[in-house]
């Protein structure tokens, strides 16, 4: 079970807005660009001014940021947009906007940088491992303990516990460390089950 499999009752609420966006000649294209552009302009800001309290603002953000890539596949999907261009973006978008606010963590005295560096290529990896499944199987895979959306979850709050108690950053490495080995395991369940579709 993953914040993932909740997606479609997300995707209700956001239904209306999609609407609205299309009516307004707004595509899947500009949304998945806007989602990425933006990452980088926090994550940028958060590494050049690496003060705790500004780190409230990764919550927010990172709901934001889901509820873009949200909105952005319902344009596709519902609206016939999808597209090769719009596969690359996805899929290159989220890693650059992975990597630009999570490395931000890096940045902060009193959390080890080699910790957030390996969660971030362990992040890609999951992803990849999803790309993979899609290669053999023709389906996305997008199996947890640790996929995109539980991600940001996780770091989301651990910004604002950064924010508000910045005595206690050290706590930051625990939670790295876990979500490393959970995205571990994340890329041994993807291929795992890209090996039991292709074999069934």
């Amino acid at each position: 079970m993953t914040l993932y499999d909740i997606k479609p009752k997300f995707q209700n609420l956001l239904r209306p807005m999609v609407v609205k966006l299309h009516a307004w000649g707004v595509t899947a294209n500009q949304v998945t660009l806007l989602a990425m552009l933006t990452s980088v302009f926090l994550g940028g800001l958060l590494m050049y001014f690496p003060t705790p309290i500004l780190y409230i603002s990764l919550p927010f953000y990172l709901f934001f940021r889901m509820a873009l890539n949200a909105i952005d596949g319902m344009l596709a999907r519902e609206f016939k947009q999808q597209s090769t261009l719009g596969a690359i973006l996805n899929e290159v978008g989220d890693i650059i906007s992975d990597a630009a606010l999570y490395l931000a963590f890096a940045f902060l005295t009193g959390i080890a940088p080699w910790l957030v560096i390996l969660v971030v290529l362990l992040s890609w990896l999951t992803e990849f491992c999803g790309v993979i499944a899609q290669t053999l199987t023709g389906i996305r895979n997008y199996r947890g303990p640790l996929g995109k959306s539980d991600r940001a979850f996780v770091l989301g709050a651990l910004g604002l516990f950064i924010a508000l108690w910045p005595q206690y950053i050290s706590v930051a490495n625990i939670v790295f460390g876990i979500a490393a080995l959970l995205l571990a395991w994340t890329c041994i369940n993807r291929c795992r089950s890209a090996l039991e579709a292709k074999n069934a």
